[in-house]
């Protein structure tokens, strides 16, 4: 028998040892086929499997205490979260209070107790996908080399739920709500997460642990075991490093790299804290992240640039991309050749501007980047699009990247979107956006396109103008990816004025025009808003039987879609008579067994029952249930639809007859 796994936003997946998955909204179910179950309960962890990144610099002084702790949390329950004290939120949100290197030394610390350790990037839902991916691939190469990161996650998933004491990590999570179809499913290993976020924990554990910056003393041991590598500070050193770590307001990030200064240049402890001119460096709410890395990097930019100049340049191409993962293959283009590429990154590395994810990977901390594209925003933005560019297929529709190369770039094009200026007009990442956006849609993924799709329409507007048929198709994508992530406040304004628009370009019975109002009066409907719905649905029937025919899939599609509006409002009769024609038209184009038609007699039964009709009802929703175990499975999520929904009738169907009997 199949497993069944989903991946995506919320995804939560079960093999056939649970017996029944149950996914969220906007998941994307995946059903493994038997070999792969077979991997997922046979393969192993050898010892002291896992991934876990390297940091930019191996010294780690204090957090005694909060380690103790964190064992604690986690050996109690098995979830635990790693936050920023309100105090020293940075603006932005950003840190550098070392949330991650705790993480990170816990992980190493305690690698030994766990069967696998596993780190996971986990700033959005396809992140998390793509980690877990990683992991499928770690373990089961012979299997997920050959299928794509959806159903490699859903490997992990059921992997994890087969094998008990791992740990993964989940580094900067920036909504915890996207680890609970995790945690809620995953029970036989920890889970540890961290964040600059304080907030909305409740949804996924009561166990969080709020990080402060480092005791001054500890701080000052950190400042100086960087700056003076080897050797016990004398007495005046101690005493400039005290004062040093005060003026930085013993962050350790911003501790990580004044030490890494001192010790690359030769210059004093005393000397650099007069460069810098610093005061103490303190906000109505503690200490300001941004602006104390900004002055360090005043600082840091000169030394790095008098070393090596193109260091620079590709730092601040960097800062542009993904903070994570930034794979040296990317860079590639911006460098004469291999060897200046290793050196610019070897003397970032020394300055603890980046650290080294792998052999391959590159990281940025976030707030490095954030001041960098404050200081540095054009050339920079302009050499990132430039690797990006370099390294994407010729069209849109082109897939012969593969999906691990793009599971590799997918962050890097998403983050230059994020980050685009809305005034910011380039061809090339247009083409860029067009074919990332694309690639997610073949894999079902339209709600991670939003950020995509809002840039490709800022670029058809400025290349093409407001009407031209491309922007419109833009908005008209932008919309939809707003309803399937279920922000239907931005979805529904921006297909009401793409319909207006679409009509008034190509006419009211234009196949641009009738997939516009389709996905209006869908998104209408899905919003509970009947009364603007039906009449559309209603109009674009109409026009689809005049133009393409009675039995045109696409006519199927818009009286299926009506039928389901009609019995949502209420209107069990008309409903019943559309979804009989839909089904017996199903049935003659599409065939018995297509999940169309499976679908029609699944509603069509359920209208039957809705309406007390149970001789015909219960019949049609066992043949619904028998064929959707024959054709998906019998853990499949429809499959258990069809069977609930017979339960219950069957359940209403008994109490009805024997209220007849009671009482005639």
């Amino acid at each position: 028998m199949s497993g069944i796994g989903a991946s995506g936003e919320r995804a939560i997946s079960a093999g056939e040892s649970i017996g029944v998955a149950v996914s969220g909204d906007n998941a994307r179910v995946v059903v493994l086929p038997a070999e792969a179950v077979h991997w997922a309960r046979t393969v192993g962890a050898s010892a002291g499997a896992g991934f876990l990144p390297g940091s930019a610099t191996e010294v780690f002084v204090g957090r005694g205490s909060e380690l103790d702790q964190l064992r604690a949390l986690l050996t109690g329950g098995g979830s635990a979260a790693v936050t920023q004290q309100v105090a020293v939120r940075a603006i932005h949100g950003l840190g550098g209070v070392g949330k991650s290197s705790l993480a990170l030394h816990y992980a190493q610390a305690y690698r030994e107790s766990y069967s696998l350790v596993w780190w996971i990037t986990a700033e959005s839902a396809e992140s998390i996908v793509s980690g877990l991916a990683g992991l499928a691939m770690a373990l089961c190469p012979q299997w997920a080399g050959a299928v794509g990161s959806d159903e490699q996650a859903a490997w992990a998933v059921l992997w994890l739920q087969e094998h008990e004491g791992w740990l993964l990590v989940f580094d900067n999570v920036e909504d915890p709500a996207v680890l609970k179809p995790y945690v809620g499913t995953l029970h036989r290993g920890h889970h540890l997460a961290t964040s600059r976020k304080a907030t909305g924990w409740h949804v996924v554990t009561t166990r969080t642990m709020a990080l402060g910056v480092l005791p001054l003393e500890d701080a000052v041991d950190l400042l100086t075991r960087l700056a003076l590598p080897g050797r016990a500070p004398t007495s005046e050193e101690w005493g400039a490093a005290t004062e040093l770590a005060r003026d930085l307001g013993c962050l350790p990030l911003a501790l990580e790299q004044a030490g890494a200064y001192v010790h690359e240049t030769g210059a004093g402890l005393d000397e650099y804290r007069r460069s810098l001119g610093l005061v103490l460096d303190e906000a109505s709410e503690g200490i300001d992240p941004e602006r104390t890395i900004a002055r360090i990097w005043d600082q840091t930019i000169t030394a790095v640039s008098g070393r090596n100049p193109f260091a620079v340049v590709l730092l601040n191409a960097m800062a542009w991309l993904a903070p994570d993962d930034i794979p040296r293959a990317l860079l590639a283009p911006l460098a004469p050749d291999g060897v200046a590429l290793n050196r610019a990154l070897g003397v970032l590395h020394a300055y603890n501007m980046v650290s080294f994810t792998d052999a391959r990977n590159i990281s940025v901390h976030r707030l490095v980047q954030t001041v960098l594209r404050d200081k540095e925003p054009a050339e920079g933005r302009e050499n990132a699009e430039q690797a990006v560019q370099q390294v994407l297929p010729s069209g849109v529709d082109d897939d012969s990247l593969g999906t691990d190369h793009w599971r590799r770039i997918l962050p890097h094009i998403t983050a230059l979107a994020e980050n685009a200026p809305a005034d910011r007009v380039n061809v090339g990442m247009l083409f860029a956006y067009q074919a990332a956006s694309a690639y997610l849609s073949r894999q079902q993924r339209d709600a991670q396109t939003v950020g995509l799709r809002r840039q490709i329409v800022i670029q058809c507007e400025h290349v093409f103008g407001d009407t031209h048929p491309n922007t419109l198709g833009a908005r008209n994508n932008l919309a939809s990816a707003y309803a399937t992530a279920g922000d239907l406040e931005r979805a529904i304004p921006l297909l009401e004025s793409s319909l207006a628009e679409t009509e008034a370009t190509f006419g009211d019975t234009h196949a641009n025009t009738l997939t516009a109002r389709h996905n209006l009066a869908d998104t209408y409907a899905d919003a509970g808003d009947l009364e603007r719905a039906i009449p559309l649905l209603e109009a674009n029937l109409a026009q689809y039987e005049q133009i393409l025919g009675d039995s045109h899939p696409n006519t199927l599609g818009a009286r299926h879609g009506l039928a389901r509006a009609c019995h949502a409002a209420g209107d069990l009769e008309r409903a019943t008579l559309l979804l009989e024609t839909t089904l017996a038209q199903c049935e003659q184009v599409l065939g018995d067994t297509h999940p169309n038609t499976l679908t029609a007699r699944h509603n069509l039964a359920q209208a039957y029952n809705t309406a007390g009709d149970w001789q015909r009802g219960i019949p049609l929703m066992e043949a619904a249930l028998a064929q959707r175990e024959q054709a998906l499975g019998d853990t499949h999520p429809y499959t258990q639809d069809s069977r609930s929904a017979l339960d219950r009738a069957r359940t209403a169907s008994a109490v009805a007859t024997r209220t007849n009997d009671l009482y005639g």
